[in-house]
């Protein structure tokens, strides 16, 4: 009997035997206990400058006493407040769990294992990469250009007719780099036929002209794309997980078919609709975060870094020390930034999120200081 379950639970797909865990990097609570801090400013994950809106707290308060029960199958109300917001039909919203989610169903939906194919930048969203390995299908990459902009020959170039789907992230992570929206244009109309274009715009918000570089209110004109967004960043919900793609109603239908009756919990469900309608919120975040921007922009480039220019909700930088080493001397000051060392080979760039004005300053007063104190 105990040879028969340690066969049950050691015998997996080699896909899973070889997967490493996602690391989610640092918490506030583990820099505390490992450094002896009373307070630390979290600059690494792209999360809401201005935490999370009154208004959906109050909801979240509201409902608290629901959560004995399912949200409803499909989140039907919340899809229709979104596709009226981007002036979509309803039938076009799939919302999840995240848009991780919605990855996971694209890929499933759309690629045979071990036949058809992805295709991305590199570096690109972990998610596609971990997705692709999981569900058995090949994923094709192409280096980025030396400034981080977008090869889009490079890209099409991988493409076959056992392509499957692309997927281009714009604002792109960790550069922030945005092409002009008429060059994701022309991409979609370079694909093969049954290829899916997929743009990740989880950080379009932040922009500052959304119709300069959304694909979203041209849906209609380009059948074979598909627009992601999601709820974590100028929306603050990232703990509450909720994102949604918007695609033409066919493929729609089928992720739904496909799709847990109930990965949005009520709360998320909730906290969204309210996020929608709280306009004052969302553009004090967008404020904020312009301001924020500027601000760190100017600030890291007096120290010596270069900047690469951003239209996301955070910035990467080449410090002119040792990446490894700065991520060290910030984090016993109670600082944390995503260093871009592991996964894309970066030694010396860096990724801060853009705080509030407070968390700012005591990020760019720290770096000073280590750079006074070699």
């Amino acid at each position: 009997m105990t040879s028969q379950r340690c066969r049950a639970t050691s015998q997996v797909r080699p896909e899973v035997m070889d997967f490493s865990p996602y690391s989610a990097g640092l918490s506030i609570q583990e820099i505390k206990e490992r450094y002896g801090l009373d307070t630390v400013v979290k600059l690494a994950s792209n999360e809401n400058p201005l935490g999370t809106s009154p208004l959906v707290q109050q909801v979240i308060r509201s409902h608290a006493d629901h959560v004995f029960r399912y949200a409803q199958s499909g989140n039907p109300r919340l899809a229709k407040k979104i596709a009226d917001l981007f002036g979509l039909p309803a039938e076009c919203i799939v919302t999840g769990n995240g848009s991780d989610e919605v990855i996971d169903l694209l890929i499933r939906a759309k690629a045979r294992p071990g036949i058809d194919n992805i295709v991305a930048f590199d570096p690109c969203f972990s998610m596609y990469t971990v997705l692709a390995r999981l569900c058995g299908v090949e994923l094709r990459q192409t280096p980025l250009n030396n400034d981080f902009s977008f090869n889009w020959d490079a890209l099409v170039s991988l493409t076959d007719e056992n392509t499957a789907i692309v997927f281009v992230t714009t604002p792109d992570n960790p550069s922030g780099y945005t092409p002009p929206v008429e060059e994701i244009m022309a991409l979609a109309k370079r694909l093969p036929e049954q290829c899916l274009l997929v743009v990740d715009e989880a950080y379009m918000d932040f922009t500052g002209n959304k119709d300069a570089y959304s694909m979203l209110p041209r849906l209609a004109d380009f059948p074979n794309v598909c627009v992601l967004r999601t709820f974590s960043k100028s929306m603050g919900l990232a703990g509450l997980r909720l994102g949604f793609g918007a695609m033409q109603p066919e493929l729609a239908d089928y992720l739904k078919r496909i799709r847990p009756p109930f990965s949005v919990n009520i709360l998320a469900e909730h906290a969204g609709m309210a996020a929608l309608d709280d306009t004052v919120f969302y553009n004090e975040t967008l404020r904020v975060t312009a301001e924020g921007r500027d601000y760190l922009n100017r600030e890291l480039a007096a120290l010596g870094c270069t900047v690469f220019p951003s239209k996301a909700n955070f910035i990467m930088f080449e410090a002119p020390i040792d990446g490894t080493e700065l991520h060290e001397q910030l984090l016993r000051r109670g600082i944390i930034l995503r260093p871009l060392n592991k996964g894309y080979g970066l030694p010396r760039h860096m990724r801060v999120t853009v705080g509030n004005a407070h968390e700012n300053k005591v990020f760019i007063n720290a770096f000073k200081e280590i750079l006074h104190d070699r």
